[in-house]
């Protein structure tokens, strides 16, 4: 009986992970006008753009690039949820929709999430190294935010 029960949950378990896949993530980015992009309006040094860009742009802009994972369900879902709240959060590619008290918070924010390293989050790190941050590059970073407010 025991058996029955555990191949009837597999098989189901199987079932469910085939037929998910037909629910796919819409993976378009709304267009973005460069002159509403908070790096473009910031200017930060170059090596500060680059870190921006490669560890807060993939989740917090309009340029998110979906690796192959995201084909899969439901870790697609999953991320794109991710995605989703963190733009609803944060979208530096609608810096200039923000007026300036707000966007004076958002810094804040950044300063306070960077500088205790809960941004990027860990699990994004895991699987994009290139947004994985030295204690100075994220000092440097919270630096310069805290210098633009």
């Amino acid at each position: 009986m025991k058996n029955k029960i555990k191949r009837y949950l597999l098989f189901a378990l199987l079932g469910f992970l085939v037929i998910a896949q037909f629910f796919r993530i819409d993976k378009t980015n709304p267009e973005s006008n460069p002159a509403s992009d908070f790096i473009t309006i910031n200017k930060p040094p170059g090596e500060l753009a680059d870190l921006i860009k490669n560890a807060c742009y993939d989740c917090h802009s309009n340029h998110t690039k979906y690796p192959w994972y995201t084909n899969v369900a439901p870790v697609s879902w999953w991320i794109k949820g991710h995605i989703n709240h963190a733009k609803e959060h944060l979208n530096f590619s609608e810096w200039t929709a923000y007026d300036a008290k707000k966007a004076d918070h958002k810094l804040e924010e950044c300063v306070e999430w960077v500088g205790d390293g809960r941004m990027p989050l860990k699990s994004y790190v895991w699987l994009h190294g290139e947004a994985k941050m030295t204690e100075t590059q994220r000092k440097n970073l919270v630096d310069w935010f805290e210098s633009i407010r």
